[in-house]
C-alpha cells in the first residue's frame, strides 16, 4: 500500500531530516516507527499524504504522492497528529468530524452517517454537540481519530498517540486502536504501546532506517535499543 524509494527531505535551514528512505508497507500491516527525538519520524509521516514533499519516489495504492493526487491520497491516508489541538478547530465535535467528508464533497445524509459511525467507533457519540476545547486530552485524541475515520481511510497514521495521556486514557486508546481494521503506521516513544499494537517495527536514527523487523525481535534486542537511544 505504501512504496517509498530513496526519499530525502531537507528543511529550509539546511538540516537533512530524512535521507535515502526505502520502505514497503503492505495492506493490513501494523508498523511501529521508533527512534529518539530528531530521528525523522514525524517528517516521514507527513510525507505519506503530501503535507511534506521531499526528493524521491513515494506511492500510496499505486498513486504518486504529488499535488494533483493529494485529494485522493488524503482520502486513503488519515493522519492523527500528536497534539489533537492541531487537528480540532471547530466549535462542535460534529463539525470537526464532518470536516473531512465535507471536503470529499459528500451529501449531507452521508456526512451525518459518517460522523455518527466514526463517533460510535471511538465511543464518543454522546459528545457530538460538545465543544472540543472543553474536552480532556484523551477525549480530544478520540475525536481526532474519529475526524480521520469519518473519511474512511485505508491507512491510519498516528504520531505519538499516547503522548500526554494518563494511564487509564492510554489503556483505553490502545484498546480502541487494537480493534480498528486499518493498516497502521504508529510513530511512538511508547515501546509498550508499539509492542502491543504492531507486528513490525522500524528504527529511524539520524534520518535513516537502521533496523526493520518483527516488533518482538526488535524490542527484545536490548543492545540494539541502547545503541539507538531507545533505552
Amino acid at each position: 500500500m505504501i512504496e517509498i524509494r530513496n526519499l530525502t527531505f531537507t528543511y529550509p535551514d539546511g538540516r537533512k531530516a530524512i535521507e535515502g528512505i526505502n520502505l514497503n508497507i503492505h495492506a493490513s500491516e501494523r508498523v511501529g516507527l521508533i527512534g529518539p527525538n530528531g530521528a525523522g519520524k514525524s517528517t516521514l509521516l507527513l510525507h505519506l499524504n503530501g503535507i511534506y514533499s521531499g526528493y524521491g519516489d513515494l506511492k500510496v495504492n499505486g498513486l504518486e504522492v504529488i499535488k494533483k493526487n493529494h485529494k485522493q491520497i488524503r482520502s486513503i491516508v488519515g493522519i492523527v497528529f500528536q497534539n489533537p489541538d492541531d487537528q480540532l478547530f471547530s466549535t462542535t465535535v460534529f463539525e470537526d468530524v464532518a470536516y473531512g467528508p465535507i471536503y470529499q464533497g459528500l451529501n449531507i445524509n452521508i456526512i451525518q452517517e459518517r460522523v455518527n459511525n466514526a463517533l460510535m467507533a471511538v465511543s464518543m457519540i454522546d459528545y457530538i454537540d460538545r465543544i472540543p476545547l472543553h474536552l480532556s486530552v484523551g477525549e480530544k485524541k478520540r475525536i481526532a481519530i474519529a475526524s480521520v475515520l469519518s473519511m474512511h481511510p485505508e491507512i491510519l497514521v498516528l504520531d505519538e498517540p499516547s503522548a500526554g495521556l494518563d494511564p487509564r486514557s492510554r489503556r483505553e486508546l490502545m484498546e480502541l486502536l487494537y480493534d480498528l481494521p486499518q493498516t497502521m503506521v504508529i510513530a511512538s516513544h511508547d515501546l509498550d504501546l508499539v509492542n502491543k499494537l504492531t507486528d513490525r517495527s522500524i528504527i529511524l536514527y539520524g534520518g535513516k532506517i537502521v533496523a526493520d523487523g518483527q516488533t518482538k525481535e526488535i524490542l527484545s534486542n536490548l543492545s540494539l535499543l541502547d545503541k539507538y537511544e531507545l533505552l
